[in-house]
């Protein structure tokens, strides 16, 4: 046998061994010439190019392509060279298959490759998000005479569109005519998923509409994006629409057509109506609809739990576990995911040994799943026993098992515990990452345990973590909780130019915590940053030192909030000086041209800079000023600064409540009286108004009329009263000789005490939720929650428990009247688009045993 074919057959039997591999091939390609050397070479440079490039032995693929270039025949030379582009870039080797490229090109540049290998190349880019040398690639096709395919189009297409480059994506596309290439039915799906993702549906149909003047069929991904989209967008008549004429193009709406429909509406909250759909699909199979599959049912348990509709959730959930094979891991999941947001966490307990027993075996997401939400409701002791639990089933924990537990023992200041954790973490091979030691980080400063947290920060650093600006924030926030504001602001000041190595000023072990090759403009100050230190400069009255902070933070381009401006109002309140905290909030109508100027030496300017970045005060800043000028007796101005709360907040319950208690307390009794009123025309919740004081103290006053006033309003307006307000009242109309008023107000006080007890036998049959609100709000609150959530069982209960009450209670129940029938109109329409048919049978034999159907208030509902 020749040499050379020796050497070539020993290279094929030591393929496993890439560098005696490489060696061999050396030899070939040195052999003395022969008749079978240029076959033997020929066969082996495939062979040795698949194992250098399965070696990813970079250094010795350069030294092939030299060898190529050097000692191949010079007709073969190209096609060798394009092979070896070609394996690379199918190995996702990017880097090292356009570097040959290049190469390939520069060597050769009268014999550029074909389409096919820019294309491949293009779209190995395209997955690495190498803009650059796609950009090269196109300009080099184009360079070398070659015509672009419509896939090479698609390809740059859809890159476009990726990066959010519509328009460009748009231009491109339209050119596609001139390159010599015609669009096809993925050009335009490209496209049109592009301007669904934009939200721009209108285009996407316009696209679709030219599909068909170019005769070009459209196929069901085209449908089915703008299908999705629309609905998306609310837009489900639209939607219902393309279904037809999908039809009408010959194709059958599938299972990934009403999937994207129920997807699209569960996602926007309209689960209403991704059920009808839903049922439609049972239902009417006869007619051509799928059958609804895993993702369906998985779909539609989401969009239950999601909206809080936890009966509709259960029955499907019982409706797959009767079908079995539609009760799949990612269902149970999805199940435990509501049980947890609903505060179930003993059903969610049970779910993983129900699950065990229909064969279905929990994951480590499974498991997370219920450690999370025992931690996050302090069941700390219960979220170990199912850790234990995942141990013996043989899950092993991992970082996200560990971190939860860590996390939850940090919030309840369990420092030591996390720390067992965290060793116990370590032992298992698992690490905590950047989120979990800023957690612990920021709990150790929150505990005062210094000492800790600096060792927790080289720690940190040892195993390779950068310390990012939440690390930064957290050292910052901690040096303020212990006054040593002047070492927080030069550290946020040092962060510009050091970044997080800035830290580094502290003088301890921070010193060496930061790697210098870090690039410092990841750690630069953001809001939070300057947030903390203005916020503790001004709790420490250094107002003078915040403005500077806040001048700097203006001139780095950060937008301040209302935060930094609670932070202003409040300190000049703790100062006495009202006059500048106000002048501060009326100057937000106006726009001062000394902001730009870049003056900031009073309030008011602070406050026109943050009205040019659009910034808005909130209830907390009301209401730190209303209490301080309430506190220093000008009401005049008290009262200005509730209008314009109401102006920029609205009519919210806790001004209302905080304005009329400070009044009431510095016996502003006819203001308090005026407001207490408005405040029950608008149905609040009365729990933080100091009401019965306002009763005693207009008792005391001889005031008797307006305190029965007050009484009675609050009755016909359906809330209930202490039975204790009405005695002093009742006490001062007898006094007054009004005998008649005592008693009617006397035996209304007695319908309140029965109501009560009515109330309890109603909220008796409600969810822990629901009577909690039933007890403070009462029914219209209750039916609010329900309408909201589209718990219709609960609605039609509630309604008709109602109705059951009966003697004292019911005559109560008579005063609601209004309430009544406007909820039966509305619940009325609940049920029946439900599809409740019953229930709504129920509901109106109820009604019209109650209510003519020519009250003009039930007329509407009952026609």
């Amino acid at each position: 046998m020749d040499q050379t074919a020796k050497l070539a057959k020993a290279l094929f039997k030591n393929a496993d061994d890439p560098k005696l591999a490489w060696q061999l091939f050396k030899r070939i390609l040195s052999s003395p010439p022969s008749a079978a050397h240029a076959q033997c070479v020929a066969r082996s440079l495939p062979v040795i190019a698949r194992i250098l490039v399965r070696a990813k032995m970079l250094p010795e693929i350069d030294g092939l392509r030299s060898l190529v270039l050097s000692s191949c025949p010079a007709e073969t030379r190209p096609s060798s060279l394009v092979f070896l582009v070609k394996l690379l870039a199918r190995s996702g080797l990017l880097a090292a298959a356009v570097s040959q490229f290049k190469s390939l090109r520069s060597c050769f540049p009268d014999h550029p490759p074909s389409v096919f290998v820019y294309n491949l190349l293009i779209q190995a880019c395209l997955r690495e998000n190498d803009v650059d040398d796609v950009l090269w690639l196109y300009q080099d096709m184009v360079v070398a005479g070659l015509s672009p395919e419509t896939y090479t189009f698609n390809l740059l297409i859809g890159a476009l569109c990726e990066v959010g480059r519509l328009n460009d994506a748009r231009n491109l596309f339209e050119k596609m005519p001139k390159k010599g290439c015609r669009p096809n039915e993925y050009s335009f799906g490209i496209l049109v998923r592009g301007c669904c993702r934009a939200r721009l549906c209108g285009q996407g149909l316009e696209l679709l509409n030219e599909m068909k003047s170019l005769g070009i069929t459209p196929n069901n991904v085209v449908y089915n994006t703008l299908i999705s989209s629309f609905c998306r967008e609310g837009m489900t008549d639209e939607a219902e629409k393309l279904v037809e004429r999908m039809r009408g193009d010959g194709l059958s709406p599938d299972i990934v057509t009403f999937n994207s429909q129920i997807s699209a509406l569960c996602a926007a909250g309209k689960v209403l109506e991704a059920s009808r759909i839903f049922r439609d699909m049972l239902s009417d199979q006869e007619l051509g609809l799928p059958e609804p599959n895993t993702v369906t049912y998985n779909l539609m348990l989401e969009g239950f739990c999601k909206e809080g509709m936890w009966e509709e959730a259960k029955t499907l959930g019982d409706t797959m576990k009767r079908k079995g094979e539609l009760m799949k891991l990612e269902s149970y999941n999805i199940w435990l995911l509501g049980l947890i947001r609903k505060g179930n966490l003993l059903k969610a307990q049970s779910i993983i040994n129900e699950m065990t027993e229909s064969g279905v075996e929990p994951s480590i997401y499974t498991y997370n799943i219920v450690i999370d939400g025992l931690c996050k409701n302090g069941m700390l002791s219960d979220a170990r026993t199912v850790m234990r639990s995942m141990k013996s089933s043989g899950v092993s924990p991992d970082t996200i098992t560990y971190s939860t537990l860590a996390q939850g023992y940090c919030s309840k200041g369990k420092m030591l515990e996390a720390r067992n954790i965290l060793q116990e973490m370590m032992k298992s091979g698992c690490f905590p990452n950047n989120h979990t030691s800023n957690f612990l980080l920021h709990s150790l400063w929150k505990e005062g345990k210094i000492s800790e947290a600096e060792k927790l920060l080289q720690k940190m650093n040892e195993r390779g973590y950068g310390l990012d600006i939440v690390t930064c924030n957290i050292v910052v926030h901690g040096l303020c909780l212990r006054g040593e504001l002047d070492k927080a602001m030069e550290i946020v000041s040092g962060m510009w130019s050091h970044g997080s190595a800035a830290l580094g000023n502290l003088g301890n072990s921070f010193i060496g915590l930061v790697d210098n090759a870090n690039d410092c403009n990841k750690c630069c100050p953001d809001l939070i940053s300057y947030s903390t230190v203005i916020s503790g400069l001004c709790k420490a009255h250094r107002i003078e030192e915040a403005k500077k902070m806040f001048a700097e933070m203006i001139n780095r381009k950060i937008r301040p909030d209302s935060v930094i401006y609670d932070a202003f109002v409040y300190a000049l309140c703790k100062e006495g000086k009202l006059s500048s905290a106000f002048r501060v909030l009326k100057d937000m109508e106006k726009k001062d041209a000394c902001v730009k100027a870049g003056r900031i030496n009073d309030a008011p300017a602070i406050l026109d800079e943050m009205i040019e970045k659009g910034v808005f005060p909130n209830i907390t800043t009301f209401k730190i000023l209303i209490r301080a000028f309430c506190k220093a007796g000008d009401f005049g101005l008290a009262q200005e600064m509730f209008e314009i709360a109401l102006n920029i907040c609205g009519h919210k319950e806790p001004l209302y409540s905080l304005l009329f208690n400070e009044l009431l307390t510095r016996k502003e009794i006819d203001a308090a009286e005026e407001l207490f009123k408005a405040a029950i025309n608008r149905h609040f919740d009365l729990g933080d108004f100091l009401s019965n004081h306002l009763i005693n103290i207009l008792c005391n006053e001889g005031k008797i009329d307006n305190a029965s006033g007050i009484l009675n309003r609050m009755i016909d307006s359906g809330y209930g009263i202490d039975p204790a307000s009405f005695m002093p009242v009742i006490d001062g109309l007898r006094h007054k000789e009004n005998k008649k008023e005592a008693d009617q107000l006397a035996k209304r006080m007695m319908d309140i005490v029965s109501y009560e007890k009515c109330k309890e036998m109603m909220a008796a049959g409600l969810s822990p939720e629901l009577s909690s609100i039933y007890r403070k709000a009462g029914v219209r609150a209750v039916y609010q929650v329900c309408s909201k959530r589209k718990m219709i069982t609960w609605i039609f209960e509630m309604i008709r428990n109602l109705f059951d009450c009966s003697s004292a209670p019911y005559r109560i129940l008579k005063r609601e009247e209004t309430i009544i029938v406007e909820m039966l109109g509305s619940s009325f329409l609940d049920i029946t688009e439900a599809n409740r048919l019953e229930e709504s049978r129920l509901l109106l034999m109820h009604a019209g045993a109650e209510y003519s159907c020519h009250d003009i208030r039930w007329a509407s509902v009952w026609s």
